[in-house]
């Protein structure tokens, strides 16, 4: 059960969700052909490949995949990766395209799998809040942008975010926009937001039937020149064994990892996006295993490579889906489209799915809790906006990858130049304090109580050896130890153990000893591989501030009296 949660959740499966499911697995699908078709062909073989693509790894995620809600399919991030690999080596055949598209969803798969097994999904530990809510603010308005020509019944050449903006108020002021187009689609739209507050009704199932039915009805498709789906192919995906040539196996190789990469990062922030979302929990080295089964059901049933959908799991959602049955419903629709009704769905217009997306699209957007954090963490704010920028103008991973490096830095900052404190003992409470915190503590004669936040590493050693020798120099009196408060301090490195060798040797050329308090165990085995250990001696190493101070005050005659 641990290896296929979707038949765990079958276990736990309430009647009640079913019918949330079955309408939100309708809606989806009228969703799933346009787009597999689409991505198909911007993948560079057949369209009827991005339903085969759609068709088995829907059920197979449902299976494998611990989310509940995520849709995966083919994907506009890993079209241009699956062309600039198909395309050449092809040479203008179909049935080649296909081929090598399959042998890369296989690579790809492998690839993932692997990663969930060796429990690599610890990475997205490194997607922290406000960079969840930056990459889907930035895939919010990326998919809201490429939706809205669509809307308006025209077609404009992508080429990212801002140019696409000027190329739709060009189009509009150019006379482009089909009004049929746009009442349809922007009437779809009103009733979507509209009824989006009564639960129990579909508005988004009811939104696409009726635009449906009026285009079929009053022939808009020729009358007003609108944009409809068109009969669907035939024909459902066999198992067939991609088979390549020699040489084209570097290349496949090549672009079937770039896609794995692609497609794990980008699976991995929507999954744990939406779990934190819809309160659940996802097991990221699962949510990868279930990506690489999808992509091996993808290549051996005539698909290609897939990925999360940032543009479908909206919708899904937003149609009320309760489990991973919504994808099973779906992909059994699509089927059965393809085998008894390819004509079904003929005179659905594509500004009325452009509504279902951007109605989608608008639920994705994060504000409120943005405010928050901007009131009472402002870098982590701008760290959001960042990653926002960064997904809308230069696609989704970039824009991940930037956000992470810059936490990342944000982060080995905090340890580069931590906090220290010279600690002093204030009246009436116990322990002792940092004394700029409390200025009235008092310093023990000779005695320097140090405190360093952080590990000791080779970054801030240099820094760590100069703070001390100032505590040393700043001491209202003659110093005879410096104890470092060392609890903060939860790793050593081979070069700040050297720095510490010297700073000793420093210190103790002044006639000034240097001992430890409260180090843990775990950084003592490390102090004893590096030999520090032994050369500083075990008495050097108390179990707390207090033994210490009780140890410098029994081996020196100062005057002291603990009020605390």
């Amino acid at each position: 059960m641990r290896w296929l949660p979707g038949l765990e959740m079958l276990r736990r499966y309430r009647p009640a969700w079913l019918k949330d499911d079955i309408i939100a697995g309708i809606v989806l699908a009228t969703m799933l052909v346009p787009v597999g078709i689409a991505y198909a062909e911007a993948s560079g073989v057949p369209g009827i490949y991005g339903l085969y693509a759609t068709i088995i790894p829907l059920i197979v995620y449902a299976l494998f995949g611990p989310s509940r809600i995520l849709v995966l399919g083919p994907d506009s991030s890993l079209a241009a990766i699956i062309l600039g690999t198909v395309l050449p080596l092809s040479g203008g055949d179909p049935a080649r395209a296909v081929a090598l598209a399959g042998a890369m969803a296989l690579v790809s798969g492998l690839i993932c799998i692997f990663a969930g097994i060796a429990r690599l999904g610890f990475i997205t530990e490194l997607i922290s809040k406000p960079i969840r809510y930056g990459y889907m603010n930035g895939i919010a308005l990326t998919v809201l942008i490429s939706q809205i020509p669509k809307l308006l019944g025209f077609k404009i050449e992508s080429q990212g975010p801002f140019n696409d903006i000027w190329a739709i108020i060009q189009g509009m002021l150019g006379g482009k926009t089909n009004w049929a187009a746009l009442a349809i689609g922007g009437g779809a739209l009103a009733a979507i937001l509209l009824l989006k507050r009564y639960k129990r009704i579909p508005g988004i199932l009811i939104a696409v039937v009726v635009a449906t039915i009026a285009v079929g009805v009053f022939n808009l498709a020729e009358s007003a020149e609108l944009s409809v789906l068109g009969p669907l192919p035939h024909g459902l995906p066999a198992f067939d064994i991609p088979w390549i040539n020699a040489s084209d196996i570097v290349p496949v190789l090549v672009g079937g990892f770039t896609v794995a990469m692609v497609s794990f990062a980008d699976t991995s922030v929507l999954s744990r996006s939406y779990a934190a979302r819809l309160g659940q929990r996802v097991d990221p080295n699962q949510e990868v295993i279930g990506l690489g089964a999808a992509n091996l059901a993808a290549g051996f049933f005539q698909g290609f490579p897939i990925s999360s959908s940032s543009s479908r799991t909206p919708v899904a959602e937003a149609a009320g889906s309760k489990t991973q049955l919504t994808g099973i419903v779906g992909a059994i629709i699509v089927a059965l489209l393809l085998l008894f009704a390819p004509t079904l769905l003929q005179h659905l217009p594509n500004t009325a799915l452009a509504a279902v997306v951007i109605a989608s699209a608008i639920g994705l957007f994060e504000i409120a809790d943005l405010k928050r954090i901007f009131r009472i963490q402002r870098w982590e704010f701008w760290l959001s906006i960042v990653c926002f920028v960064g997904v809308a103008v230069f696609g989704a991973i970039p824009g991940i990858l930037l956000a992470i490096v810059i936490a990342v830095i944000e982060f080995l900052w905090d340890g580069w130049r931590p906090h220290s404190a010279v600690l002093g003992r204030a009246e009436g409470i116990k322990g002792y304090h940092d004394i700029t915190r409390y200025p009235q503590a008092r310093r023990i004669p000779g005695l320097v109580l140090f405190r360093w936040d952080a590990p000791l590493f080779f970054a801030n050693a240099e820094l760590f050896k100069d703070r001390v020798l100032a505590a040393v120099a700043d001491s209202p009196t003659p110093v005879s130890w410096v104890v470092v408060a060392a609890e903060p301090v939860t790793s050593v490195d081979v070069t700040a153990s050297d720095s510490l060798s010297e700073l000793i040797d420093t210190l103790e050329a002044r006639g000034i000893a240097f001992r430890f308090a409260e180090l843990k165990d775990p950084v003592k085995d490390k102090l004893k591989r590096f030999g520090l250990f032994q050369e500083m001696g075990e008495a050097a190493f108390f179990p707390t501030v207090g033994t210490a101070v009780d140890g410098y005050l029994a081996s020196h005659d100062v005057e002291w009296e603990d009020r605390g």
